[in-house]
């Protein structure tokens, strides 16, 4: 019978967040459990706690960093429409983050850390829908729909009759260009 190790690892934190990654990718987020993650992890029971408290925090944490992973995506982007491609891609990139970010009762609403970069990325989807139609909420509103909608149904294989085999980003910037027009540069203000 292996012997649990001390808490004497290398970065604890990370690894129990890569753990915790794929327990959700897997199982979903349901099936998180630190008690579970800390012997995945090789450590004692309480040593995740040291790091999360709890699993709250925990999943604040993976929410955070799937934030900053999002904004470094969009960041690149060249127009509403690659800010969309560029959506679906970290969401069927990251699924786990993706399932956690947009899931408020999992986490720690008040997170000050988790505040900062939810805004940031919603900042620039909102500084690229400005400059489409009269009303920015509404703009906003849509595209991040459309984004979201069509990377939830991507992840949950519900577009896998419809796609038929085509690529989801061409399918995204073809449904883009339905609702937004072509690429290109923003329209005139």
């Amino acid at each position: 019978m292996p012997t649990e190790r001390s808490y004497h690892h290398g970065d604890l934190r990370q690894a129990v967040l890569t753990a915790a990654l794929d327990v959700i990718a897997t199982h979903g987020p349901a099936a998180l459990s630190l008690r579970d993650l800390a012997r995945r992890a090789g450590v004692s029971h309480a040593a995740p706690a040291h790091h999360f408290k709890d699993r709250a925090g925990l999943l604040t944490a993976i929410a955070t960093e799937g934030y900053g992973l999002l904004s470094t995506a969009l960041g690149e982007a060249e127009d509403l429409r690659d800010l969309g491609v560029r959506y679906v891609r970290f969401a069927a990139a990251h699924p786990a983050h993706f399932q956690i970010m947009f899931r408020p009762e999992l986490l720690r609403p008040d997170d000050p850390e988790l505040l900062a970069a939810r805004e940031r990325t919603r900042s620039m989807l909102r500084t690229a829908v400005e400059p489409y139609g009269d009303d920015p909420a509404i703009g906003f509103m849509a595209a991040w729909s459309m984004a979201h909608g069509f990377a939830t149904l991507l992840l949950s294989r519900n577009l896998d009759g419809l796609l038929d085999g085509r690529d989801p980003e061409e399918a995204f910037e073809a449904l883009a260009g339905v609702m937004f027009g072509p690429p290109g540069p923003a329209p005139a203000g």
